[in-house]
């Protein structure tokens, strides 16, 4: 099955930790979310397709942005970010159909849709050229792409600070950088040949730089802590500390909280993050 590794990660402990963690990331994300928002420009009575929406964020918004009378599907291969987003819209009193699926392979229908887009639900596709093609074919004619998603490893901190402080303490695995996965469109060349093959025009790739706000609190040490808590959450540390012993597992820690007390600010403790505003065009 296509993105099979993918949906079982997602409807597993990742998808857990998510739906746990929705408020925070809904904080440290939003101004790229902003960002994407910004460059969709979604109209009053747009149909609009989110793709990989999680837990719903971005489609409330887009929902807001459509009325009156504009349609909003949302979709996601993870059922726990599902159930959540459907939550909040029933909250929030808005017309919004979410859908559990793989917009890769969805049965979507043909020429619907006025907008895609995505926040960070992209990057994972098996077959990227193949999946975008088959979202193109639910665009009306003159139909608009916009999304965002996470440049090379090496330009964001928050893959690359605790990466280098686990180095040497737990085994680090090779990784090919077009794997699907957070980074894989990290190559602006290959992600403008992707969108070509897949039929887009007009294609335009922006970088987006904006630091993420990791830990707040009513201190430093609860910043750090707060921080501490995210990290071992969300991203590459639960992963690399998966199975590990105590002893390894504790070492560890150590060295990511003292990575984070070395971006403790006023603020909070701060990293930097590095993306791609994506906008494109069905012929």
């Amino acid at each position: 099955m296509k993105n099979a590794p993918q949906i079982d990660d997602w409807n597993g402990a990742t998808g857990a930790r998510w739906v746990d963690n929705q408020e925070r990331l809904d904080r440290i994300l939003a101004p790229y979310g902003d960002a994407a928002l910004a460059a969709a420009a979604a109209k009053p009575g747009e149909a609009v397709l989110d793709i990989g929406c999680g837990a719903g964020v971005t489609t409330l918004a887009l929902a807001a942005s459509v009325q009156p009378g504009g349609l909003i599907v949302g979709v996601d291969i993870s059922e726990p970010l599902v159930v959540r987003a459907r939550e909040r819209a029933a909250a929030a009193a808005l017309p919004i159909d979410f859908r559990l699926e793989d917009a890769s392979r969805a049965a979507l229908p043909a020429a619907a849709f006025d907008l895609l887009f995505s926040r960070f639900g992209v990057m994972f596709f098996d077959a990227p050229t193949e999946a975008f093609r088959h979202m193109r074919a639910a665009l009306k004619p003159g139909g608009r792409l916009a999304f965002i998603c996470w440049r090379s490893a090496a330009e964001n901190d928050w893959a690359k600070l605790p990466i280098a402080a686990l180095r040497g303490i737990v085994p680090i695995p090779e990784s090919n950088p077009e794997a699907p996965g957070p980074y894989a469109f990290g190559n602006r060349a290959r992600l403008q040949g992707i969108l070509e093959d897949a039929g887009f025009i007009d294609i335009e790739i922006q970088p987006f730089d904006a630091p993420l706000i990791y830990g707040i609190g009513a201190d430093r040490e609860a910043a750090l802590d707060d921080a501490l808590d995210y990290m071992t959450q969300i991203g590459p540390v639960p992963r690399l500390l998966a199975d590990k012993p105590a002893d390894m597992r504790e070492k560890a820690m150590a060295a990511v909280r003292a990575a984070l007390e070395s971006r403790l600010g006023d603020d909070g403790v701060v990293i930097d993050g590095a993306a791609w505003v994506v906008t494109g065009r069905n012929p």
